[in-house]
C-alpha cells in the first residue's frame, strides 16, 4: 500500500508509490546475503520486491490490503500486516509504510486496531497508523535484523510518538537516517522525509549517520550516491548524533546543539519540578510563552489589496474608519518597519447607511463587489465591505505594546526569526501573529521581545517547531510551547540582568546599534548560568 493518504481522487487508501531510484537506494543500504528472509509490510505495485528479485534475493515475503495490486508476485499475501498473525522472523523488512491519521482512517482499519493487542499496548487514537507498521516490523526482525523505511519524519519529536520511540530505543539503534526536508520524493505529496535503517540489536551503537538534502528538487541516483558516500556538494549537510534516549524528542542535530536546548529546557524549568524530567506530559514542566502571553493570530480581510488606503480622498468620517497595520513583509528582528493603513467598517452597518456615511469607499468597494461576495465566509454572512473574520479583534485593540511575528517563516539561508515591537492600536492581518502580556506578567515586553530575539529561541524552534520543509509556522499553539525564562523576582541578581536587559533592548530599538545585539546575548547568557548555579545547588 504504501503512503496513503486519504484523498477523494484516489482509491480508499490513497496509494502514493516509491520512486524506483528511492526504493533502490534503500535496498542498496542492507547488508545481507542472498539467502536472507526478507519482508515488505505494505508492497503496493512492487517496486521492491521487483527490484530484490532482479538482485537475486527469493526468500521473500510481502503484505498488501489492495489485492488490484502487485498481482504478478507469488509471495504476496492479500491481508493486513497489521492483523496478519506472523510467526517466521526476518532478517531484513524494508518499504513504504502507509501513514494515516487516525480521523482519516477508514472505519474497517479503526475497527481492526480496535482489537490489535500492539496497538492497545502502546497507542491511541491520537497516534498515526504508520507506528505500528514500525512496531510490529521491530518485533519480527531476528537479532541484528535490519529495518529500513521511507516515511514522514514528524514522529521523530510528536508527543504522541514516545511510546514508539521508547521501544525502538529499547529494543536496538539507528545505523543510518536520511533527512529529505523540501524534496518532492512523491508525486502529489508535500512532506518532509526520512529513510532510516534501524539494527534490533542488545548492543547499541554509539553513533548514528545523518544527512541531510534541502534542496526542492527530485531525487537522481547522483544525489543519493553523493548522501551515502557523504560527498560535500551543494544543499547536503553530513553529520553524527549521539544514538537517542527514552523520553526525549528525537532532533537531528549535532550533540552540541542538542545540549544548547537541553540547557534552555533545564533554565526553564517550574521550580517545583525535578531536574529530570519528562517533556511530554501534558502539563510541560518548563515555563512556556503561553504562560505569560496572550497570543493571537491577525485579522482576515479576505482580499487585503482591497481593504488598503492607498491615495483615497476621504471626508472626516472615512479618516476614523481606518486602522493601522503592519504585514508581514514590513517586519524585522526588534521593529517594524512600515505601517499600512486599511478600510475597517464596523459590523452591522446597513449598505444604504454605508453609502452615505462612506462615498469614497463605497465607490472604491463597487469595482470588487463580485469578488469580495466570493471569499470565504467563516460560518456567517458578511457584507462585502466588512473583514470576513475579526478573530482575535478585541486583543489587537487594547492600548499596550505588543510583539508581532509572521505566521510563516522560511529559514533555508537565514538564522533568525521576525519577532518585533509594535506600537499600541496597530492591528496584524492573517499572515502575523500577535503575543501580549499577560495581565499578571512581570517580566517586561522588550526583555521578552529580546529572549525571543535569543539565536537559542531559533534553535529550540527549528528542532521542536512546526516545520514544514524549510518553513517554520507562528500560529498560537507553537508559539505557546515556547520555553520561558521566567524571572525568580525573590532573586536580586536575576532582577538586576532582567532590568539591564530591558534598558539595552530599549536602547537598541532608538538606535539600532548592532553592538548591543551581542551585549544583549551576554546579559542572558549570565541569566541561563545563573540558573544553572541555582540547579547545582540544589
Amino acid at each position: 500500500m504504501e503512503i496513503a493518504l486519504k484523498q477523494p481522487t484516489k482509491n480508499k487508501f490513497g496509494q502514493y508509490f516509491t520512486p524506483k531510484v528511492v526504493a533502490e537506494f534503500m535496498i542498496g543500504m542492507a547488508t545481507i546475503s542472498k539467502n536472507s528472509k526478507i519482508l515488505e509490510p505494505s508492497c503496493g505495485e512492487g517496486i521492491f520486491l521487483d527490484l530484490l528479485q532482479q538482485k537475486g534475493f527469493e526468500n521473500l515475503t510481502a503484505y498488501e490490503i489492495d489485492k488490484e495490486l502487485a498481482q504478478t508476485y507469488d509471495c504476496v499475501r492479500y491481508e493486513s500486516f497489521v492483523a496478519a498473525k506472523i510467526d517466521n522472523k526476518f532478517d531484513l523488512i524494508i518499504g513504504n509504510p502507509p501513514y494515516i491519521r487516525w480521523k482519516n482512517l477508514e472505519e474497517e482499519l479503526k475497527q481492526e486496531l480496535a482489537v490489535n493487542p500492539i496497538w492497545n499496548t502502546y497507542f491511541n487514537s491520537l497516534c498515526d497508523y504508520l507506528y505500528i507498521f514500525i512496531l510490529k516490523s521491530i518485533e519480527l526482525l531476528n537479532e541484528n535484523g535490519q529495518l529500513i523505511f521511507i516515511c514522514p519524519e514528524y514522529w521523530l519529536n510528536t508527543t504522541h510518538s514516545i511510546t514508539l520511540r521508547n521501544y525502538m530505543v529499547q529494543h536496538g539503534s539507528f545505523e543510518t537516517i536520511y533527512h529529505f526536508n523540501e524534496t518532492p520524493i512523491f508525486d502529489k505529496v508535500t512532506v518532509s522525509s526520512i529513510i532510516f535503517k534501524f539494527i534490533k540489536s542488545k548492543e547499541e551503537k554509539e553513533k548514528i549517520k545523518v544527512a541531510k538534502f534541502y534542496a526542492n528538487q527530485k531525487l537522481t541516483t547522483e544525489i543519493l550516491y553523493n548522501l551515502k558516500n557523504e560527498i560535500p556538494f551543494k544543499d547536503a549537510e553530513y553529520l553524527e548524533v549521539s544514538q537517542f534516549k527514552i523520553n526525549e524528542r528525537w532532533i537531528l542535530q549535532t550533540d552540541e546543539i542538542r545540549q544548547t536546548l537541553s540547557v534552555l529546557e533545564n533554565n526553564c524549568r517550574k521550580k517545583d519540578q525535578n531536574l529530570k524530567f519528562n517533556l511530554f506530559v501534558e502539563n510541560q514542566q518548563f515555563y512556556t510563552i503561553g504562560d505569560f502571553c496572550d497570543i493571537g493570530n491577525g485579522l482576515v480581510s479576505g482580499l487585503a489589496k482591497v481593504f488598503q488606503v492607498n491615495g483615497h480622498i476621504l471626508n472626516e468620517a472615512e479618516i476614523k474608519a481606518t486602522i493601522k497595520v503592519i504585514k508581514a513583509k514590513d517586519l524585522q528582528p526588534f521593529f517594524g518597519e512600515s505601517i499600512t493603513k486599511y478600510i475597517y467598517i464596523a459590523e452591522g452597518l446597513a449598505e444604504d447607511d454605508f453609502k452615505e456615511k462612506y462615498p469614497n469607499f463605497f465607490n472604491h468597494f463597487q469595482k470588487y463587489k463580485a469578488d469580495l461576495e466570493k471569499r470565504y465566509e467563516y460560518n456567517k454572512k458578511t457584507n462585502y465591505w466588512e473583514w470576513s473574520f475579526l478573530r482575535n479583534f478585541n486583543l489587537f485593540a487594547k492600548p499596550e505594546k505588543r510583539i508581532f511575528v509572521p505566521c510563516k517563516e522560511r529559514i533555508s539561508h537565514k538564522n533568525y526569526f521576525r519577532f518585533a515591537l509594535v506600537e499600541g492600536g496597530v492591528f496584524p492581518t492573517q499572515d502575523v501573529t500577535a503575543l501580549f502580556r499577560k495581565p499578571t506578567t512581570k517580566e517586561s515586553i522588550e526583555y521578552m521581545l529580546a529572549y525571543l530575539n535569543n539565536p537559542i529561541i531559533f534553535d529550540w524552534l527549528r528542532c521542536n517547531g512546526i516545520v514544514k520543509g524549510n518553513i517554520v509556522e507562528f500560529s498560537e499553539k507553537p508559539l505557546a510551547s515556547i520555553p520561558f525564562r521566567a524571572i525568580d523576582w525573590a532573586n536580586e541578581q536575576e532582577v538586576k540582568l532582567h532590568n539591564l536587559i530591558t534598558e539595552q533592548t530599549k536602547t537598541y530599538l532608538k538606535n539600532r546599534d548592532f553592538a548591543l545585539l551581542n551585549l544583549i546575548k551576554l546579559s542572558f547568557d549570565k541569566l541561563f548560568v545563573s540558573q544553572t548555579f541555582c540547579f547545582a545547588s540544589l
